[in-house]
Parts: C-alpha cells; structure tokens; sequence
C-alpha cells in the first residue's frame, strides 16, 4: 500500500526510555499517559497531556533482583496497579498519579497478577469503583481504591478456576444500571478458554456462564449493547491464525490490540494489520530496532483506547503506531462481502454510495429481479446516467421496470429539476397509458378487463395524474390520454385541470357511445361514417364492449365495418385502430381478411410511407395465441425474423416453407440455412422406403437450383442408410436424366438451329446434372464413400457426355 495511503504508521517515540532504570518488561496506556515497568523494579510513567513523568520504585527495600512483571493502567491514565516478582516472590501495588508512593496491596501477596478489569463506566479519577484483577493461578480478585483514602477499600475473592486451573491471560468488564441495581458483565481469557459471568448487585454474586475452547482461534467483538440479557457479546467471530502465515507452520501472535476496524497482531519483529471484518491482511508494520534489542524484538502492544493510539515496545524503546482514518475504505470492504447496509453506513460521498447501489443494481437486474433492480437504479445520481439506466431496461423490454424506476427518480428530484420533473412525469404517463393498453389487449373480453391488475392500474394512474397535474403539460398529456383512447381519465385529468369546457363536450359526444352501439349497431355506425371530425380513438370502449358480445355467424361484424371505413377511407393512423381491427379479424374463423390486411401498406400513398401503423409484437402474440399460424409466418417475414417464419410454416405448409426460404435474396448463407431447415424437414417427413426417400430428396435438390449438393443433404438421413441405396436412387435419377438428353439430341435432329449450339445445350444438361464417370457398376456410375460421408467423383463435361453415351 502506498505510505500516503497507509492506514497504520509507526513513529519512534522514545529511545531508551527507562533513563538506565533497566530495560522495559512491561508497559500500559490510557488517556494520553504511558506507563513503562523495568526489570529493576521501576514504574515510570509519562503524561503527555500536561509534559509530566515521574519514576517510582517499586523494589525499595525487598532483597536481591526485582523485575515488574505486569503493569495497567485505568483509560483515564489516573489509576495504576502492577506486580513486582523477585527472589522474595510476588507483590502487587497500586499508585496514584498524584500520589508519590505506591501503596502495596497486602491480600494480594504471593499472587501474580496478569490481567486487570476496570469499571469503566463507573471509574473517576478519585476512585477505581469495582476493579477485577486475575492471577496466573486462576483466581479472580475485586478490589476498591479510593484516591483520599491513600488504601483499598477492600479486596474480595469471587473466583477460582478449580476444574482446569490455568492462569488469567485477558479481563474486560461492562456494568450497566438497571432498576433493580447494577447489572456486571466479566469475560475472562486463559490460554485455552474464554469464560463470562454476569450479575447483578455485587461482583462477587455474579455466576459462571459460559466456556469455550480457544486453541488457535479468538473473539473479534466484544460491545455492552444488551444490558438486559444474558450475554453481551455481538458480531462474535473466530479467527484463524493460519491464515495469517506465509509458509506451512501456524504462527501465533505473542501479543494484539483492537483498533475500531482492525487487529494488530504482533508476530516475530512485525506486526501485521488484519482487517477484522474481511479478515484480510492489509498491512505489515516494521520497526528501526537497535542493535542490543534486535535479538528480542518486539515485546508487546498496547493500546490506549482513549486517545486512540496504540504503542509498541521493546527492551529500550518506545513506539508509537498512529490511525489515520482507519474507516474510510470500510465501506468498500462491506460492498465485497455482499453487506449492502453496513457499507452505505460507512460510505462517505454520494460517489460511494452510488457504488453501492449501483452493485445492488447490476444484481438485481442479472436475476431479472427487474422491480428490485429499478428502485436500486433510481437512488444513483453520479455514476450511471439516466440515460444509461432507460436504455437498460428498453433493451430487455421490461416497460413495468422502466416506469417504476421513473417514478422513483421523481421521488429523488428537487423542486429545482423543473423541466426534468416535467419530461419525467410526461414518459411515465405514457408508460401508464401503455400497460393499460396492454392489458387491455391482451385480454379476451372487455368484461375481464375489469381484473384486479387492471383496476389496480387505473387506480395508480389517477393517483400519479392528481400527484402529477402541476408538473405535466396540460396540452401534451390530454393529446397522450386522446390517443390512447382513455376517455375517462381524460376527463378525470381535464377536471384536474378545471378545463370543464371538455368534460361536457366528452359527456355530450362519447359517454353514451356504448348504449347507442349496443342498441341498434347498424345505425349508430352509419351514423358515425356520416359524423365529420369524429375522433375514432375515443370510441374504442364502446366497439370493444360491442365486441365482446357474441354475433351470429352470418351478422355483418359493425365494428369491422367502421374500422375498415377508418383504416381505408378516412386513412387512419392511429396504432390503436389498427391493433383492435387486427384482434378482431384474428377471432373470425376464416382467416383471409387478417392476412389480406397483414399484407396491406397502409403508408404506401406517401413518400417512405410505414408498411403498417400496427404494433407488430402485439400482433405476432395475438396470432399466436389464436392459432393463425400464416399470419404468424408472415409477420415473422415482415420482422426479418425469416429462420422462425421458415420454422413455424413447416409445421403449417412445406410449399409456404419454401417460399419464405426464397424471399431471402440478399443473404445466400441465411437462405442456404434457411433451405436446409427446409430439406431436413421433407427427408424427416417422407414416409416410404429408404430409397424412395432418397430418391425423393434428390429430386428435391432441383428446387433449390443449385443452392443446395446433395453432400449438403447427407447428414439429414439415418446412419443405417446404405451406400448402395444412394447407388440406385442416383442411378435411377441418372436414367431419367439420359431420357430427357436423348430427347433433347431428337429435338437436336430436327431443329435447325446449328450443331455447335445444340452441343452447347447438351454439355450444360449434362453439367446440370452433375453426370459423373462412366464405369461398368451401376450404370457408369463411380460411387465412393469417404471418411466425411457419400463422395461423388465428377468428371469432366466430356467425360460426363462419354457416361450417358453421347
């Protein structure tokens, strides 16, 4: 990682930090004050804060070598407690920081203490309150100072490991009040177990819970969020050492701190950063270490959680390792393991969060979760443009997804996007206008129209056109809602408006259209052929309601009628027209009027004229689902859909088949492949002998002019087709051919035109046939069969001329 970058520094501190008072053993921090433990007995403590330090001696008057074994220090920096051990065994003391002399806690004689607990959300500078001390023995101790009474309150043991005795490696302890007292909550750390008690009152009432086995593992998180439950460990987590080693062997770390996000683990001379949500090593630290401390290295780590520093220390000296925004790339680290909530919580700029959600997105959209996907897409404002996010779901045509993500970006918009709000708002009524055209159509009858889906529709809409009236165009939405033929919701929306003036045209002109219709068809349609400036959109309704009802046979169809009075006469281009024009002459048995008008170019009159005004996807699946299978081949055709047009009309009529395949003059590969769909269909189709069918698909070469060999053929019959079949067949083909030729050289002696051309028309029939050797099996045929299937060796045109006796 590059130094600007780092996440972790490290800084010499102090050299020789013990001023000659022996070489550091041990060492604590908290609230800006370090406090050093020599192998001479001294305490040396440093307040940063205030520029202070001071040394005490710990070994005043105790005979022969004295060496502090463990020294803590409260997060305050006021409180200190530490163990000497030496010839005359163990002492415990504790001192003050306004205090010039340690006071020796005389119960705790004899025991080693190697962990310290304090009460951290009760501790003051002029009292420890309840403080947990844990000895290599496996005893747990309370003990109380007070700074004014310059001795111990009390100490009081509360805990013995009895049934696997090993010493106290780690102590932490939470309190939290409760109503009925003070709740504590103790984890306890030995080289093989983690232990928790809990309780509430005293310490020394508090009861075991819990043991785990340790071995080369250890709890990541540790938080006092659950006062009032059993246990307070969250976002527990098991660490493996191995995967912190670069070769085989499993390395432990001799010492850690815990950073907000962070491990750092010391192992060897260095100590390695470890991302404690991820897991991964970010990191190596390296210290300058002096000569006579190169040997030993590295002791130990310690933190002081208060002032957020963490310090390393060997024999004689001191360094600091500082954070440097240890949080900024955590949200990165989230969005990799797929924590989409906790990384947004650690982002720092909309530009990450867009990251985020644009994951979130692309994820969405993969699963064809295209709702889910489009809500996430709305929320990016950097990173992906609204361009970008539209064209995504045209291409997969997913129209509901498309104006749900609208309808979200407008939710995202300030008053201050006006003219972006408006466009917005305008697409999204069109999207509207088209689901409820959908439904519409792709319903049977105008009865079922009124589903749930339907209605849930039409509701939504009108709520969006009450939300929206301030920011539509009033113009441009009514001409959307007039084309669309949703008479109602233009009236709903010209009320919105106050343009009261249309509501009363629309109920004198279109309410009663649908009565007038079902009571007397013929006349109600006469009369609207008769009407000028009739808008035939806004009769939709009532033709499909007028539709929907059943009609003798031989009735003439009154809708049909007027609808083909729109489309031919009055030259009506409405996409609406012609699509319910098109769904109705699909429901007549006979299907000559659909494909008549499939095949009509209504555009035709102007210059680049459209061939239709029709939806063609809406027409290929109303086709489909009415079973007009020509219509569908068609429309396949007329979409350059030609291998699925081909496709579909081998299962109506080989003889359409073909022509399709022919249509296609400007691709021969596409009109070979499309040939071929044709010759595999006739070969798997005939039903007589081997050779009768393979005499019939030789035959069915000459339909292909030449686009077509029969090697071109071979792989459509069965493996079990023998070579002698294709013998016969061809030479039985070849027999026809030689009559044709002898024909033609009888024409040839007759006619009058010249030798010359007569031979010209012969060694072109000849060619045409592809006549090969002459040779004395089969008639002069020469077969070989090869490796890659049925080869037919061809001579030359005199040669071929020589095989069939000319």
């Amino acid at each position: 990682m590059d130094h600007a970058r780092q996440v972790f520094t490290v800084d010499l501190l102090e050299r020789y930090a013990t001023k000659g008072r022996g070489v550091i053993t041990a060492m604590a921090a908290g609230n800006d004050v370090i406090v050093l433990g020599t192998s001479k007995g001294w305490v040396i403590r440093h307040d940063f804060g205030v520029g202070d330090s001071y040394d005490i001696d710990l070994c005043a008057g105790r005979p022969g070598e004295q060496s502090i074994h463990r020294v803590f220090v409260d997060p305050g920096g006021s409180h200190c407690i530490a163990t000497v051990v030496g010839a005359g065994g163990a002492e415990t003391y504790y001192t003050h920081a306004k205090w010039s002399k340690p006071r020796v806690l005389g119960r705790l004689k004899g025991l080693v203490v190697n962990a310290v607990a304090w009460n951290r959300q009760q501790i003051t500078e002029a009292s420890t309150k309840e403080v947990v001390l844990g000895t290599d023995n496996g005893q747990l101790y309370e003990i109380a100072v007070d700074e004014k009474d310059k001795r111990e309150k009390y100490i009081k043991f509360i805990y013995e490991l009895k049934e696997l005795p090993e010493a106290f490696m780690g102590l932490q302890m939470e309190t939290a009040s409760l109503g009925s007292g003070t709740r504590y909550y103790v984890m306890a750390v030995t080289p093989t177990r983690l232990y928790s008690f809990t309780g509430i009152g005293l310490l020394e009432r508090t009861t075991f819970l819990y043991q785990a086995k340790k071995s080369d593992t250890f709890c990541v998180a540790f938080r006092s969020s659950n006062p009032n439950g059993d246990n307070f460990v969250e976002n527990k987590a098991l660490l493996d050492y191995s995967k912190l080693s670069e070769g085989s062997e499993v390395v432990k770390p001799t010492s850690m701190a815990v950073s907000e996000f962070h491990f750092l683990l010391l192992i060897g001379n260095k100590v390695k950063v470890v991302n404690r949500i991820s897991e991964h090593i970010i990191e190596d630290l390296h210290f300058d270490l002096t000569s006579e401390s190169a040997s030993r290295g590295i002791i130990g780590l310690c933190s002081d959680a208060t002032a957020g520093l963490f310090y390393a220390y060997d024999q004689n000296s001191v360094f600091q390792v500082s954070v440097n925004d240890e949080g900024r790339d955590m949200w990165k680290v989230y969005l990799d393991m797929k924590e989409y909530a906790a990384s947004l919580a650690n982002c720092r700029d909309p530009f990450q969060r867009d990251q985020v959600y644009l994951v979130q997105a692309d994820a969405a959209f993969s699963s064809r979760d295209f709702q889910r996907a489009a809500s996430f897409y709305a929320k990016i404002n950097y990173i992906l443009s609204f361009e970008e996010v539209t064209l995504k779901f045209i291409s997969v045509g997913e129209q509901d997804a498309l104006r749900t993500f609208l309808l979200h970006r407008l939710d995202n918009l300030t008053k201050e996007d006006k003219c972006q709000i408006t466009m917005i708002s305008t697409w999204a009524t069109e999207l509207y206008l088209d689901k409820i055209n959908r439904l519409l159509l792709e319903e049977d009858s105008a009865v079922e129209n009124h589903g749930v889906e339907y209605q849930s529709i039409i509701q939504e809409f009108c709520a969006f056109l009450s939300d929206s009236k301030d920011v539509l165009d009033e113009a441009t939405t009514m001409k959307l809602l007039e084309s669309y033929g949703r008479v109602e919701e233009l009236v709903y929306f010209a009320s919105l408006k106050e343009q009261h003036e249309i509501v009363i045209h629309h109920y004198i002109q279109y309410k009663f259209a649908p009565d007038l219709i079902a009571l007397d068809a013929y006349e109600t349609v006469e009369s609207w052929m008769g009407t000028k400036n009739l808008n035939p959109r806004k009769l939709i309704p009532a033709m499909m309601r007028y539709s929907s009802e059943p009609h003798a046979k031989n009735e003439t169809h009154e809708v049909i009628k007027y609808l083909e009075f729109c489309v031919h006469r009055l030259h009506n281009e409405d996409p609406g027209i012609h699509n319910l024009l098109l769904s109705l002459y699909a429901k007549q048995e006979d299907d000559s009027a659909l494909l008549r008008f499939l095949q009509c170019k209504f555009g035709k009159g102007r210059e680049n004229g459209p061939d239709f005004f029709y939806d063609p996807k809406y027409a290929l699946r109303l086709c489909l689902k009415e079973k007009r299978m020509r219509a569908c081949v068609h429309i396949y055709s007329m979409m350059s859909m030609h291998e699925e047009a081909v496709a579909l009309a081998l299962q109506v009529d080989p003889e359409l088949a073909m022509a399709e395949a022919d249509k296609v003059e400007d691709d021969e590969d596409l009109r070979k492949k499309l040939w071929l769909m044709v010759a595999k269909h006739v070969i798997e189709q005939e039903k007589g002998t081997k050779r009768e069918n393979i005499r019939k698909a030789i035959a069915f070469l000459k339909e292909t002019d030449g686009l077509l060999k029969i090697e071109d053929i071979l792989p459509f019959f069965p493996d079990f087709a023998l070579i002698d079949d294709f013998k016969e067949a061809i030479c039985s083909s070849l027999e026809d051919y030689n009559k044709q030729i002898e024909e033609l050289k009888q024409e040839m002696n007759d006619a009058t035109h010249g030798a010359d051309n007569i031979r010209n028309d012969i060694n072109a029939l000849a060619q045409r046939y592809a006549v090969i050797d002459k040779d004395e099996d089969c008639g002069g045929i020469n077969v070989e069969a090869g490796a890659g299937g049925l080869g037919l060796r061809v001579g030359n045109l005199a040669s071929a001329a020589a095989a069939i006796g000319f």
